[in-house]
This record gives C-alpha cells, structure tokens and sequence, in this order.
C-alpha cells in the first residue's frame, strides 16, 4: 500500500477578502456571512497550522477576489513541483497571478495550466503515487488531461472520478494519514479507489468528507463529530475546527491551504 499524504513543511494562506459572503455557491442556498467572525475562524485555522510546525507563506490579499481565501483552487503542488491552475469559475481566474510570486519565494519548479484546461485544486487529491481528479463542474476533460502532462514525468498515475454531487472531489473524499480514505456516503463512487486497493471509510455528515492531515493529526469541522469519532478510532488524533462562517461559502479545511511537504 503506498502511504497517505506526505507531512508537510509550509501551508500557503491568504487572508479573506472583506467581500467573502459573494463568493461563488454551487450546491449551497446563499445565506449571510459575518465576515469578521469568517476572518476569526481563519485565524485559528491558520493557528492550528502553526501548532503543528508548518511554516506559514501569506499570499498577497486580494480584497476584490470574494474566493481568494480557497487558495488550493489557484495552486497545487505535486512532488516539488507547483502548477498554477485554471479556474473553472472565470470569476475566479484573476487570483492565480497572486501565486506567480509565492511560487518563485518558495523555490519551486511551476507550470501554469491554459485554455481550454478548467481545473480547481480543490478536485485533485493526491494519495501515494496516485492523483485522483475529479470531473466536475470546474474541472474538465482538458483540464484533467493537462494535470496528467504534467505530472506523469514525477511518476504520479492520473485517476479522473466523476463528481456531480458536490463542488469538489475533496468536498466528498479525502485522505486519512494512512492513506486509506474518508468520503461522505453517496457522494461519490468508491470504485476508483477500492480498484486501486484504498479503504474507504464512509460517513454520513456533509462536512465530514473534507479532513487535512497535519502529520498524524487530523484537522475536520466541528460539525462532523461522528466523523471525528471514526477518525479517533482509527487512532488518529483529531482537532476539530468551528467553520461555520466559511462553510456557507463552500469551505472546507482542505481548501484555504495549500501545504507543501
């Protein structure tokens, strides 16, 4: 069996933008958002990543950018190597410049995807030598095929796995630090990750699908504690997080970070 997610050594932030609450909604009814409450929660998030050694890279703010905060969606670094995304939603295609410049700080090797590749960071979910990709309604066939240009010379398998019943691949299945997986029920098909020999452990929370694994620990919404107990008794340790706010814009805790290993 390959091994879960990498333990990482800096998580790219951003800060959000005073306009968050007109941030893109897909499968969410549009409710309001007390931003500084939002801009609280992303704090401790970001304080939760220092806790566990990580050293954090601000990208710049992008006020004017409501999702700039979901940073994996612009960004996703794969064995050492960066690739600067295509949106899928054209409103969100300004914030990948930002990134030109937190790639070069971290001395990485980048490439930057273009026409008529759509892709979001948060539908790429690298496990082993694996990347799983979901076919969303951001990430298309194109966008798919120019992820699998890249990385197949890093030895990494492109999988693509439909995805209709949420934003994102990640929004439905994550990676434990085992490398087995966790994913909401129903969400997605397990097919293409039992085929490939991966457990998967499934939940019935909506939020209890997106984890971030921070070596051993892994970090999840407060609102999934069923999640959470499964996770504790896998023997992980667990660190809940209040969301809430963020969450009405689609977030998760996989995506305001990027982490780099």
């Amino acid at each position: 069996m390959n091994p879960g997610p990498a333990t990482p050594s800096a998580a790219v932030v951003r800060a959000p933008s005073s306009r968050l609450a007109e941030g893109e909604v897909t499968h969410l009814t549009r409710t309001p958002v007390d931003v500084e409450r939002a801009r609280a929660q992303h704090a401790a998030y970001v304080a939760v990543l220092r806790e566990h050694g990580l050293r954090i890279v601000e990208a710049p703010p992008l006020d004017d950018h409501p999702d700039g905060v979901f940073v994996e969606d612009v960004l996703v670094v794969l064995r050492g190597h960066a690739v600067l995304t295509r949106p899928g939603a054209p409103s969100r295609r300004g914030e990948v410049d930002s990134m030109v410049a937190v790639v070069d700080a971290l001395g990485l090797p980048s490439t930057r995807l273009a026409a008529p590749a759509t892709l979001d960071g948060g539908d790429v979910l690298a496990v082993g030598d694996t990347v799983f990709v979901g076919r969303s309604t951001r990430t298309n066939e194109a966008g798919i095929a120019a992820l699998r240009a890249v990385v197949a010379p890093l030895g990494l398998d492109v999988v693509a796995v439909p995805v209709e019943r949420c934003l994102h691949l990640k929004s439905a299945v994550t990676a434990l630090p085992d490398g087995s997986l966790v994913a909401v029920q129903g969400w997605v098909d397990p097919a293409p990750f039992t085929d490939r020999g991966r457990t998967v452990h499934t939940v019935d929370e909506p939020s209890g699908g997106d984890v971030l694994c921070l070596g051993p620990t892994v970090v999840l919404p407060a609102d999934a504690p069923r999640t959470a107990a499964l996770v504790a008794s896998l023997g992980f340790a667990v660190r809940p997080l209040d969301l809430s706010e963020l969450q009405k814009v689609e977030a998760g805790t996989t995506c305001m970070s990027v982490l780099v290993p």
